[in-house]
C-alpha cells in the first residue's frame, strides 16, 4: 500500500465522529488536587530555605522559583475548579466558591511574601478542596 493510500485510510479512521461520555470535559482521572498541592509544599519548601540563607544569589533565585510554582498553584486550582468541579457539586458544597477564591488568593499572596504561615494556609485550604474533590468522587 502507498503511503498516500495508507494517509487516506488513517484520514477516514480520524474524520470518524466518537462519542465520549464524562461528566467533565475530559474523564475524570486528569483532575487532581494534588498537582497544586505538590505546588504548594514547593512554595513553602522554598520559603523555609529562602529564610535560612543569607547567600543574596541563591535568596533571588529562590524567590524567582517561588513566584513561578505559585503561579502554578493558581493555575492548578483555576484548573480544577473552572473544568472539573460541575454546578451539583457547588449544590451539594455550597463553600467551594469561597474555598477557591481564598485558596487562589492565597497562592497570589505567597508570590509576594516568604511567610511560611502563608504557605500554611495556602496548604490548608488545599487539603480542604482535596476532601471535597474525592467527596465528589464517591458518587
Amino acid at each position: 500500500m502507498t503511503l498516500l493510500a495508507r494517509l487516506l485510510v488513517l484520514a477516514d479512521r480520524v474524520s470518524e465522529p466518537r462519542t465520549a461520555y464524562a461528566h467533565c470535559d475530559l474523564p475524570c482521572g486528569v483532575y487532581d488536587p494534588v498537582q497544586a498541592r505538590v505546588e504548594a509544599d514547593s512554595v513553602k519548601a522554598i520559603m523555609e530555605k529562602y529564610n535560612s540563607s543569607s547567600d543574596d544569589v541563591f535568596r533571588a533565585r529562590a524567590l524567582f522559583i517561588k513566584e513561578q510554582r505559585a503561579e502554578l498553584v493558581k493555575h492548578h486550582l483555576w484548573v480544577l475548579w473552572t473544568d472539573y468541579f460541575k454546578p451539583p457539586h457547588v449544590e451539594k458544597f455550597p463553600e467551594l466558591h469561597q474555598l477557591f477564591w481564598k485558596a487562589t488568593k492565597a497562592a497570589g499572596e505567597a508570590k509576594h511574601t516568604t511567610d511560611v504561615a502563608v504557605a500554611d494556609d495556602l496548604l490548608r485550604q488545599i487539603a480542604e478542596i482535596d476532601r471535597i474533590f474525592w467527596e465528589t468522587k464517591k458518587g
